[in-house]
């Protein structure tokens, strides 16, 4: 397989924002693994940690993230992101320069960026992976600038894989769909899932899966905490933060875990009634995938993640909670009466690298 490319070592570099660009790209290594690639792995703090548990035998670089600081409210959402502009301008130029030298150090062929803008390279292909193709925004003369921004960098690339499929029954809808695409290659890869829908006893009622950027992930923590032990359930807590030590206690129905590994995840998943997350785009895209009955909290301010709540549950898909409302005992028991309607998707495998590698880079 490689030598029909001239490729042999693939550099694969998610973005830092949550651990979901990490996880997603978890099937699109294996398949370069599994496809005879030698794979290295750009990443840093807790996304380097999860992705070296699930392939501790791969080299992986360290690369500074793009830390982006959420505020604590909605409204000021908007106002920290612009604060933040010019460092993460400096930071894309930074990690430019920062590839052309390890394309050079490790004989690097080909360059899958997830998210990340500066990852683009005239000396070998270079890949962009996103589902946002248009930045939501509150406001349609913003949006328009974003999606400018966003296509004059993608458009810097060699090609861009989405996450989706093409057509009207497809997941992110506008976000992925676009009136008018970027100049490049675009193919729609199918949704991206690590897990296996298995068939296993009931373990938990809920399981429930904090991530995202700080400090909304630990706000909504603070919410679930107070409110699980009046939900007199079995209960899976999984907070999201690899590599941490401390541990709590919150209930004798209540299990609680920092971090999963993929396979205890898969499995934890499949072994609960409802799963309770943010409404991240990879992880609708897995539990979709698993035909599971998922509510969604997006994080306040995100509007992407809103949209994507918001549609989903117009379509019956998931259940959607705003964060400021929530309350574990009043919202959670009432996804047992509501409607869940089942999607059928077409899940990015192993065998469809080859043929999307030749539609991109074979022109």
């Amino acid at each position: 397989m490689p030598d029909n490319f001239n490729i042999h070592t693939v550099l694969v570099a998610p973005l830092d924002w949550g651990l979901g660009h990490a996880t997603r790209c978890i099937p699109i290594i294996r398949a370069l693994v599994t496809n005879g690639f030698n794979v290295i792995i750009a990443a840093d703090g807790a996304q380097a940690h999860l992705l070296n548990q699930e392939f501790p035998m791969l080299t992986i670089l360290p690369i500074p993230g793009y830390r982006v600081r959420y505020a604590g409210t909605r409204a000021g959402l908007a106002l920290a992101l612009m604060k933040q502009l010019p460092r993460l301008k400096r930071l894309i130029s930074e990690e430019h320069q920062w590839l052309q030298q390890v394309i050079d150090q490790h004989q690097i062929n080909l360059v899958i960026s997830d998210n990340r803008y500066g990852l683009y390279s005239e000396k070998v292909s270079c890949i962009f992976i996103t589902h946002q193709l248009i930045i939501k925004a509150p406001f349609g003369w913003l949006q328009k600038i974003l999606q400018y921004i966003n296509y004059r960098y993608i458009n810097r690339f060699s090609a861009c894989w989405v996450p989706d499929t093409e057509g009207e029954h497809n997941l992110a809808g506008i976000l992925s769909h676009p009136e008018q695409l970027p100049a490049i290659p675009v193919r729609y890869m199918g949704v991206l899932s690590r897990f296996r829908e298995k068939k296993l006893g009931k373990k938990y009622d809920y399981c429930i899966l904090l991530s995202g950027p700080e400090p909304q992930r630990s706000l909504l923590e603070e919410k679930i905490i107070q409110g699980l032990p009046k939900l007199n359930s079995t209960c899976l807590l999984v907070r999201g933060k690899p590599g941490e030590a401390e541990t709590i206690f919150i209930d004798e129905k209540v299990t609680v875990k920092n971090h999963l590994r993929g396979s205890e995840l898969e499995e934890a998943i499949n072994q609960s009634d409802y799963i309770v997350c943010r409404s991240g785009y990879t992880s609708v895209m897995e539990l979709l995938s698993l035909h599971k009955k998922a509510i969604l909290i997006p994080t306040p301010g995100q509007t992407e993640q809103e949209y994507l709540a918001e549609r989903l549950q117009e379509k019956g898909y998931c259940l959607s909670f705003s964060q400021d409302r929530f309350d574990c005992s009043k919202h959670l028991p009432m996804a047992e009466t509501f409607s869940y309607q089942q999607v059928s998707l077409i899940t990015f495998g192993e065998t469809d690298l080859p043929p999307l590698l030749n539609s991109s880079l074979l022109q």
